[in-house]
């Protein structure tokens, strides 16, 4: 089955199809240590690695497993991240959220606007019964994202991950259907 990328909007952000174009943020992004500190895999140092990125986006879309949406400022139109729904199962009807901020977009509740509506998108087009999500058990800006938009800390997962050659803990969240409040929208920060 084909999954098609939204292209959903929120107060602020426009989150669309990646295209060819965004190698170059992507690339940006990725290979910087501070913003993948708590990332499970090493900045990139190559280029190719955003190319091979975009090329997992589509083949994902076109295998049904999940969607990646890249995240544009509204106001000047400058990439600020990506968010994915991976692992996409229709048959369970449960799907796992990840995402990835620029520094510069850092505190100014990009993050849990983009969740939201991407959220919304996977409960009301998809009819998914439950989302989950992970985070490093250090990274406590994402933790406090995932919980604003609903989802609840279902658990740890004890030393799961390497991070910059450091045995790591992730937190398991989870966001079920009937928790879900579509009617709390979050307020943009100023």
């Amino acid at each position: 089955m084909t999954l098609t990328t939204p292209v959903l909007h929120t107060a602020r952000l426009r989150l669309r199809p990646f295209t060819g174009t965004d190698a170059d943020p992507l690339f940006a992004l990725h290979s910087s240590a501070h913003v993948l500190r708590y990332w499970d895999s090493a900045p990139w140092t190559e280029r190719a690695r955003a190319d091979r990125f975009l090329d997992a986006c589509r083949k994902m879309e076109d295998e049904g497993t999940g969607v990646r949406v890249a995240i544009d400022r509204v106001s000047d139109g400058v990439f600020v991240g990506w968010c994915g729904l991976t692992g996409w199962n229709p048959d369970y009807r449960s799907a796992s959220m990840g995402y990835c901020f620029t520094e510069a977009a850092w505190g100014h509740g990009y993050a849990t606007e983009t969740a939201h509506a991407v959220l919304t998108w996977a409960f009301d087009t998809l009819d998914l019964n439950r989302v989950q999500a992970e985070t490093d058990t250090r990274n406590l800006a994402s933790a406090r994202v995932l919980e604003k938009v609903g989802f609840v800390r279902e658990g740890t997962l004890r030393e799961d991950c390497v991070v910059n050659g450091e045995v790591s803990d992730s937190w398991v969240f989870g966001l079920l259907r009937r928790e879900w409040r579509p009617s709390a929208v979050p307020n943009p920060a100023r």
